[in-house]
């Protein structure tokens, strides 16, 4: 709740897209209802305002392509895109001071005699006093290197489908389905700030956390329990499937869900331990950065930076700016008049400017999070190839330096039809 109810204000302040939606908890038997109950009176306990059960008439009011037969109607609920505001707190913290070392594996860490810790990386040794442990479905194995030894972290892969503005313009508020017996939530239905609707996940253990691909079987079962949340659910309006991992902390002994832990302990000095950090740890994101200062607030004194500024100007999106807002902007900068990615509406002065960006990231992927550039329906068909020369162009790369992400993820390679190899 603590995140919930400051978002308003940190979306204004970092400048990203926020709204707030409201959100259906739908349900289709008695058992369901019953649940709706028990996590309404829950709801209430821990504060969540507003939280009602309603009926079929109330929910078409609100939103006509939800499933289910009644609802909990949660209306302090909302939406964003998680990769703006991923980047956009990550830029803020560089504009302030902090410096970031991109694709640097951690491989190992000691003491030293004078009580900072040694940090043994793939790019180089790196010494410091105090070490935060926010390393996701490795946050285990980092936490063993630090003199915490004992936990135990389950990858659990969800597919998604992602569909197009289409099927956007039916989606009005998330839907989630009732809450299982183990109160955990199946396959829901999400439109997302920017139009396009995002169904998923199904939930399944792995062995491999960095596993991205997704499988038929998944998709067949995505598109009817989807269907169940989202009347509009069609194959016409597919455009992406898309997979991930979250890190569940596992109780070794007896197998169970356990909560976020967030710890300093006296066997490891100057370390943070923030393990098995999932859902909905990025609407805690800030509160749980503030009781990890606190923790080494207890142990530290710490000095504000009375030069701190929570503000962030992200990039001026000219598909969201009105028609006389866009020829100002073309005024003032003409590239804004040459439309890179078609299907998104963005132009060349945007891709420039995420070329250019504080953290020094320069993929293709790195410009697809910040602009929505290859995000729409072609899925970067007309303009990956278009962001690609602009980056040799700005950057002064070779083709064959350019990435679509991180690690050997080359665009290009060798030749083809006897041209010579940059």
């Amino acid at each position: 709740m603590e995140g919930n109810a400051e978002f308003d204000r940190v979306a204004e302040e970092l400048d990203v897209p926020f709204k707030r939606t409201g959100k259906l908890i739908v349900g289709f038997t008695e058992e369901h209802r019953e649940r709706l109950k028990t996590m309404i009176a829950r709801g209430e306990a821990n504060g969540v305002p507003g939280m009602e059960l309603i009926d079929r008439a109330r929910m078409d009011e609100i939103d006509p392509s939800a499933g289910g037969n009644f609802a909990i109607f949660c209306p302090s609920s909302g939406i964003l895109d998680p990769f703006t505001y991923t980047v956009a707190l990550a830029e803020n913290a560089a504009n302030n001071g902090a410096h970031y070392h991109l694709y640097t594996e951690v491989t190992g860490a000691e003491r030293l005699k004078d009580g900072r810790h040694l940090l043994h990386t793939s790019k180089g040794d790196f010494a410091c006093r105090w070490v935060v442990n926010s390393a996701g479905l490795n946050s285990a194995k980092i936490s063993a290197m630090l003199g915490i030894p004992g936990y135990v972290i389950q990858p659990v892969k969800g597919e998604y489908f992602v569909l197009d503005k289409r099927a956007g313009a039916f989606a009005k508020i998330p839907v989630y389905p009732a809450p299982t017996v183990r109160n955990t939530f199946d396959t829901h239905a999400t439109p997302t700030v920017d139009g396009n609707v995002l169904v998923g996940p199904n939930s399944f253990n792995v062995e491999d956390g960095e596993d991205y691909s997704v499988s038929q079987s998944g998709m067949d079962g995505l598109q009817e329990s989807g269907a169940r949340m989202f009347k509009h659910m069609k194959r016409e309006y597919y455009i992406r499937t898309f997979a991930g991992a979250r890190p569940k902390r596992i109780d070794p002994a007896t197998g169970e869900i356990q909560d976020f832990t967030i710890e300093c302990r006296d066997e490891a000095p100057g370390v943070v331990n923030l393990v098995g950090i999932e859902s909905p740890g990025l609407t805690s994101a800030l509160p749980i950065a503030r009781r990890a200062v606190k923790l080494i607030a207890q142990r530290e004194a710490l000095r504000p930076n009375p030069n701190f500024n929570p503000i962030r100007k992200g990039i001026r999106r000219f598909s969201e700016a009105s028609r006389e807002e866009q020829r100002k902007l073309i005024a003032e900068n003409p590239d804004y008049g040459e439309i890179v990615c078609r299907c998104e509406t963005v132009s060349r002065a945007e891709i420039i400017q995420a070329i250019h960006n504080p953290l020094g990231v320069c993929t293709v992927n790195g410009i697809k999070v910040r602009t929505r550039a290859s995000m729409g329906r072609c899925q970067g068909g007309y303009c990956e190839t278009r962001i690609t020369a602009m980056i040799r162009e700005e950057l002064g790369k070779a083709v064959t330096d350019v990435k679509l992400t991180n690690g050997d993820s080359y665009m290009f390679t060798g030749y083809v039809k006897g041209g010579e190899q940059e």
